[in-house]
């Protein structure tokens, strides 16, 4: 059995024959996809970075989550009558023969009360300060449990955050694909959320 909390991306490369690719479209047409931002959601944007500028280099992970992260992912309002923003719920499957588990920060999947086919994988973690783990990996090997659960062909989609830097990941086949970190604390922040936003409505396309 391998955990998400033991992987690295080079355990993951080495285990499961996957390769880093430097250009995607899928990642791209992601990341450049188009979301309204009202002005109600981007007041309130500046009202959490204001905070995250005061307090991203003390806060650890739990306040992270409460103070910064839950906020900007309530404004994106994921529950809908398909799926659902989930935090912390068991994962796994078998890839390749190895069985997978673990509890992602947050995942966005079909159902309500629980989640039953995950399209989105979430890893946060701790202050810039001594992060212990590689949450990108933790990410990856969430998404690549999914993409053997969801048995399509379909990308699935992740990011990770590190303090202030939030970095968006696709994974189709064996490839996989990063973006550069968005920086929360600057105007990185409005495009974090619009990027947020486009993958509520490309999840919606993948349910009907």
């Amino acid at each position: 059995m391998l955990r998400f909390s033991e992987c690295t991306l080079a355990k993951l490369d080495d285990t499961f024959q996957l390769r880093q690719v430097f250009e995607s479209t899928i990642l791209e047409d992601w990341l450049n996809h188009t979301a309204e931002i009202t002005a109600f959601e981007r007041e309130s944007l500046q009202f959490y970075q204001h905070s995250l500028k005061r307090n991203v280099h003390d806060w650890n992970e739990q306040e992270l989550s409460l103070h910064f992260i839950g906020p900007i992912f309530s404004l994106v309002d994921f529950t809908t009558d398909q799926f659902n923003l989930f935090a912390s719920r068991p994962l796994a499957g078998v890839v390749d023969g190895i069985e997978m588990r673990g509890e992602p920060d947050g995942m966005v999947a079909s159902g309500f009360r629980e989640p039953k086919k995950p399209y989105f994988c979430f890893q946060e973690y701790k202050r810039h300060k001594d992060p212990d783990g590689d949450p990108s990996a933790q990410c990856l090997a969430a998404m690549l449990t999914t993409q053997v659960l969801n048995e399509a062909e379909q990308p699935v989609y992740g990011c990770s955050v590190i303090g202030q830097d939030w970095v968006f990941m696709v994974l189709q086949g064996k490839n996989y694909a990063m973006s550069t970190p968005f920086v929360a604390t600057r105007d990185d922040i409005f495009d974090i959320f619009r990027i947020l936003k486009a993958l509520k409505q490309i999840i919606t396309e993948l349910i009907l």
